[in-house]
């Protein structure tokens, strides 16, 4: 985007956890979500927005997409990034799209997905709802120019456990949901999760305290529908590392080894089990970084696993590693 910015990319709890620099970009990522909805957002320059297309077809306000389209000419349908957004899956926005706009190109289509929040749902209410959003991209791909065989998927934070579970259960029909059109799903050719939890199972042990997610009204907690220890079904279900299997398309998993909100530990066992499932993963570890960190170098490896994976159907020449925190 042209002109200095800031967007929300709420914490799991819904704590303040500090502030991060991309000046290099010119951006401030505040990481808190808000209950109110952002400003809307402008197209940044060579693209043109489509905003507020419902894509389940029932006028629900959040059951909306935004798409971020190339105003150059289409020789052929164009590879596809979709931002899931963060906000402890009860704040939070579509419209907090700052990051999006520096990793697509003018060769890419951009998605914002919004999803209903824990004020009215409960899980897997926002998994049938994205799942819903993915198959309106499959269904208008034509129409808008997709390539509904290269789609890649990027989270932060509650939006990077969404994101996780949208591969990790990708064509399994179970999981689909009964929401909007019906018939096949786009192709995921990688998801880039940011910090998400990836087992809530294994959370509290993670964080050193087994009451960490009993408080039936945190964030967690009102995901699943009440305190860990009545809910432990639904937070199996809810977990990536359930769902881990041969055949995913590959991660990019980031995460900060000073996340207090999120154990570290949530993303190292879930890229060391997707490695032992022969899945491609990277872990890129910001050395001392919050819950959510960004500068401009951690999106020119994100930009670059994008390329590899959408362009070259590959990874890039990297592995696991540490990135730069501001």
């Amino acid at each position: 985007m042209m002109l200095p910015m800031s967007f929300r990319s709420g914490s799991i709890f819904n704590r303040v956890v500090g502030l991060g620099s991309l000046s290099a970009l010119g951006l401030l990522v505040l990481l808190v979500a808000c209950s109110d909805a952002p400003p809307s957002p402008q197209a940044p320059q060579g693209y043109r927005l489509l905003r507020d297309l419902d894509y389940v077809g029932q006028g629900h306000p959040r059951q909306r997409l935004d798409l971020y389209l190339p105003q150059r000419p289409a020789t052929k349908p164009r590879p596809v990034v979709v931002f899931v957004h963060g906000g402890g899956w009860r704040e939070g926005h579509k419209n907090d799209v700052a990051v999006l706009d520096h990793l697509i190109t003018p060769d890419w289509v951009g998605v914002s997905l919004g999803y209903r929040l824990t004020d009215e749902c409960r899980w897997p209410a926002p998994l049938h709802d994205l799942k819903a959003a993915l198959r309106w991209l499959r269904a208008h791909a034509a129409e808008h120019q997709l390539d509904a065989q290269r789609v890649a998927l990027f989270g932060i934070s509650a939006g990077g456990q969404l994101v996780s579970m949208l591969g990790a259960t990708a064509g399994q029909a179970e999981f689909e949901g009964s929401l909007g059109l019906p018939g096949p799903s786009v192709k995921l050719a990688c998801v880039i999760d940011f910090c998400g939890p990836t087992d809530f199972l294994r959370f509290p042990e993670h964080a050193g305290n087994p009451k960490v997610l009993e408080d039936g009204r945190g964030a967690v907690g009102r995901l699943l529908g009440g305190p860990l220890s009545k809910r432990m079904d639904a937070a199996r279900e809810a977990s990536p590392m359930t769902h881990a299997r041969a055949g995913l398309p590959p991660f990019l998993i980031i995460h900060g080894t000073a996340d207090s909100l999120v154990p570290l530990a949530q993303s190292q066992e879930f890229d060391a089990r997707l490695d032992t499932l022969g899945v491609p993963s990277i872990l890129l570890r910001g050395e001392g970084g919050p819950h959510v960190f960004f500068n401009a170098s951690l999106i020119a490896k994100m930009r670059e696993f994008l390329r590899a994976t959408l362009q070259h159907g590959s990874l890039p020449a990297w592995g696991d590693g540490t990135v730069e925190v501001p």
